[in-house]
């Protein structure tokens, strides 16, 4: 008698374990899926060379080397100079000589 007692409640526990899992698997797989990444819009980068490099001393030479960043990069930073935070590859490009290459 003390068997199927032991039997009953663990029989008993089983489907109420089967039943709360179930049901969280359910909770989990309500969620909407994550929206695809956009590609970023394509950076114009003639326009915003020639802003960067408009006070340049040098303007053919800073618009050659910024466009060479920019396609490399796709980014520019703001302003005619520094705000390098804002595009760190740009940045962080070098010549042969390890100086700089982007204005």
């Amino acid at each position: 008698m003390a068997f199927q007692k032991a039997f009953a409640a663990l029989l008993i526990a089983s489907l109420v374990l089967v039943h709360f899992t179930h049901a969280l698997q359910q909770g989990n797989n309500s969620k909407p899926p994550a929206p695809s990444p956009q590609a970023p819009k394509p950076l114009d980068c003639t326009g915003a060379c020639e802003y960067r490099c408009s006070e340049s001393s040098r303007p053919n030479l800073c618009n050659r080397a910024c466009g060479s960043c920019c396609r490399t990069c796709h980014c520019v930073p703001p302003g005619t100079s520094g705000n390098y935070e804002a595009c760190p590859c740009y940045f962080n490009l070098t010549t042969h000589n390890d100086t700089r290459k982007c204005p």
